[in-house]
């Protein structure tokens, strides 16, 4: 059990009694040893999920950098590591974001554009919202010269459950400015994240 988990906060109790409630519709004893200590567990690792709710991921992009030469090129961070569940099984999708701009004098700090997408994934989600979340948040901070942002993941709900179809992937995209109007920019940008994933 967690130490970070107050099993004596009544909210906290009330919760614990759910989760209780639903091992015993699916036929479990919930006094037995291995489940004693399932409710709080669950429900500690429950914030961690979704402790998007707890943020505003734009706040990530507000530090931003002017001393950089005037680099007004692609900005690539690529194969960062996706974890959401969707809000329509509550189960989780895996997968990699692509998050890249192009800077119109200013830059962030790499890890942030990360950070933008853990804070967003970190909720109930649909891929399509959360791809639409990200480009959102950092044309709307940013107001760069394009945003792109593309998310490849395999969904539980597809995998393991429903029509059982562990290979599929499921790809989305937002492209603005630059990336959207100029094939170069976005010939440039599927160039780098195909390099970058061992492609031709």
């Amino acid at each position: 059990m967690t130490e970070d988990f107050d099993t004596e906060d009544p909210k906290n109790t009330q919760a614990m009694q759910y989760v209780k409630g639903l091992l015993e519709y699916i036929g479990e004893d919930t006094g037995r040893e291995g489940l004693k200590e399932t409710p709080a567990r669950m429900l500690a690792a429950m914030q961690e999920h979704f402790s998007g709710y707890k943020e505003d991921p734009k706040e990530h992009l507000l530090k931003t950098f002017e001393e950089v030469e005037g680099y007004d090129e692609v900005v690539l961070v690529s194969d960062i590591d996706v974890h959401s569940h969707c809000e329509h099984h509550l189960v989780p999708f895996v997968g990699k974001a692509h998050v890249a701009y192009i800077p119109r004098g200013r830059v962030v700090g790499l890890s942030k554009l990360a950070r933008v997408v853990e804070g967003y994934a970190k909720r109930l989600q649909v891929q399509e919202k959360l791809t639409m979340q990200i480009a959102n948040a950092i044309d709307e901070v940013l107001t760069p010269d394009g945003v792109a942002v593309i998310i490849q993941c395999q969904h539980f709900c597809m995998c393991h459950r429903g029509i059982h179809k562990p290979n599929s992937w499921t790809t989305t995209s937002k492209l603005t400015g630059a990336f959207l109007k100029n094939p170069s920019s976005r010939l440039e940008l599927f160039q780098l994240i195909g390099m970058d994933k061992g492609m031709s």
